[in-house]
């Protein structure tokens, strides 16, 4: 819309101009004219310029913004799918879960299936095998955050603010209730000192290549959900890691 209206002012202004020159200015001024003519000509084409590039350069600065909140809310994540694993539940206190990854453990197991003889009626016995869980050592939380910046994570990146953890349940099947956490952070937070307008029709993105609504979050309040409501695009780092 700014660069129609800049184009559109551009050919009234040169209309006048144009007008102006040919019926109240001298001939031999007529080269001055020229050259204003041509640096007025130059700005607009500079304006339209900038004003085609501004969501192009945003668009870049954002992904580079939201990339680095996505990386901390993902740690979160996983330290809360740690802390699940181990206290069967998710907390909703930060700096107690970065406690948790320095100092808890996981037991690690081993499922093996145990011959068993049970007596039927009429002294009948039968032969059947039993499914054993034996935990067989422990393994440091902390392994699992090697290379991660863990002590940092409630941070939200570009800012002085701290990431809020919710938690609790929804009711996953009739009668039976799930635990569940979300972490959520408002985009214009994230985006703050760049175009207000461009700012605010990133809060209305509905989906595709584009995170939907107005904030990025990890996680849900509503639904037994561990994701996040980014596009596959800004874990692609993650899935070459894996390969």
């Amino acid at each position: 819309m700014i660069t129609f209206l800049i184009i559109i002012a551009g050919i009234i202004v040169t209309g006048f101009l144009a007008y102006a020159i040919v019926n109240y200015i001298p001939r031999k001024l007529h080269w001055i004219i020229s050259i204003i003519l041509i640096a007025l000509a130059a700005l607009l084409v500079y304006k339209i310029n900038f004003e085609i590039q501004k969501p192009v350069q945003f668009n870049k600065a954002k992904k580079i913004r939201y990339a680095k909140v996505i990386k901390n809310l993902k740690i979160i994540r996983d330290a809360e799918v740690a802390y699940k694993k181990v206290t069967g539940k998710y907390t909703a206190d930060g700096e107690g879960l970065i406690k948790f990854i320095d100092t808890a453990k996981f037991a690690l197991t081993q499922t093996k299936n145990v011959p068993k003889t049970i007596h039927l009626s009429g002294g009948i016995t039968k032969e059947i095998e039993e499914r054993v869980v034996d935990t067989i050592g422990y393994e440091d939380v902390k392994i699992q955050f090697t290379g991660r910046d863990y002590k940092n994570m409630l941070q939200i990146p570009g800012t002085d603010q701290k990431f809020k953890i919710e938690v609790g349940e929804v009711e996953k099947i009739a009668g039976i209730k799930a635990p569940v956490f979300e972490v959520k952070v408002d985009k214009a937070l994230i985006l703050k000192g760049m175009d207000k307008n461009l700012i605010a029709q990133e809060r209305e993105a509905i989906g595709g290549e584009e995170i939907r609504g107005a904030f990025i979050r990890i996680g849900s309040l509503n639904e037994v959900s561990e994701d996040g409501n980014w596009p596959p695009f800004y874990d692609k780092e993650d899935n070459q890691n894996k390969e």
